[in-house]
């Protein structure tokens, strides 16, 4: 990361990305909408041109912006479900500019939500919070921990206020494939120890030998080298089964393994425009 005062730096180009990507559906694909979102736009403030940016491109980058929905819409559809429950703890980590507080209100007035992320981005998230108005609410506990570095993240949730005597809902998307292997796997540890009925929903990367579809390979090959080249490099893929072993191995009881292509089913089906999700990238969905 660059910038000169450490507690605040700008948050990654690929957190940026996501979060224009989320706007990109709400302003070149027809409804209905698979998620809502423009906030993640007001906050990176990009340059008027943005649209007209490569990586922005409506047509060549159409699969990944539909994955970055999809997931994120699974995510509030099991946070959802999960409050209506009586869960009332809901943890992202390697929270970037995620949105969820601000778009979802009657959900969050629910829950109280502790985002984990680097100090710096986070930082200067919580300054842009403020200036556009949306501040700091009660229910929003700001975490500012490095995942691969501090391995003694729940220590820091405590801190904040999180309960780990009752259960939660732990998000990560688009975190593991720059983390290593045993710093995701003491993740999922430490969730697995906290209290029982808690839930985690994690995406990760398949190895590209994985992937059928040619563009879809080309497509991943292209994102490994765009963040090879932004410092950010991928680091961590896994097959399915490695998933799922490595978190029974963690202590979850239920291991569940969810497609990209199940996404696309359940979120994309009959869409005139044939808006679908790109593959290369699942998700895991465990509970204790």
């Amino acid at each position: 990361m660059t910038g000169t005062d450490p507690r605040s730096t700008a948050p990654e180009s690929t957190a940026v990305r996501v979060a224009l990507w989320r706007a990109m559906h709400v302003q070149v694909d027809p409804p209905p909408h698979v998620l809502a979102d423009e906030i993640g736009l007001r906050l990176a403030a990009p340059d008027g041109d943005w649209r007209a940016r490569p990586d922005m491109s409506p047509q060549a980058t159409s699969g990944f912006r539909a994955s970055i929905v999809a997931r994120a819409r699974l995510i509030q559809d099991l946070v959802t479900e999960k409050a209506a429950q009586g869960v009332d703890q809901y943890v992202i980590l390697g929270a970037g500019l995620d949105t969820f507080v601000q778009r979802e209100p009657e959900i969050t007035a629910r829950l109280t939500v502790f985002e984990v992320d680097q100090p710096g981005p986070q930082a200067w998230k919580r300054q842009r919070l403020i200036e556009l108005g949306y501040g700091i609410p009660d229910g929003l506990r700001l975490v500012p921990v490095d995942l691969e570095a501090d391995g003694d993240w729940p220590a820091h949730l405590t801190a904040a206020g999180f309960d780990a005597t009752r259960p939660a809902v732990f998000a990560s998307t688009g975190v593991t494939m720059y983390l290593s292997k045993e710093a995701t796997a003491a993740t999922l540890r430490q969730i697995a120890g906290l209290a029982p009925g808690s839930t985690v929903a994690m995406t990760f990367l398949l190895p590209p030998e994985l992937l059928t579809d040619d563009a879809d390979r080309a497509g991943l090959d292209a994102s490994r080298k765009g963040a090879q080249a932004s410092n950010t490099p991928f680091i961590s893929f896994y097959t399915p089964d490695e998933m799922l072993a490595t978190a029974r191995e963690a202590g979850f009881k239920d291991v569940n393994h969810i497609p990209g292509a199940t996404l696309a089913e359940r979120y994309f089906t009959g869409r005139p425009d044939g808006l679908r999700p790109s593959s290369g990238e699942d998700v895991l969905v465990a509970s204790t």
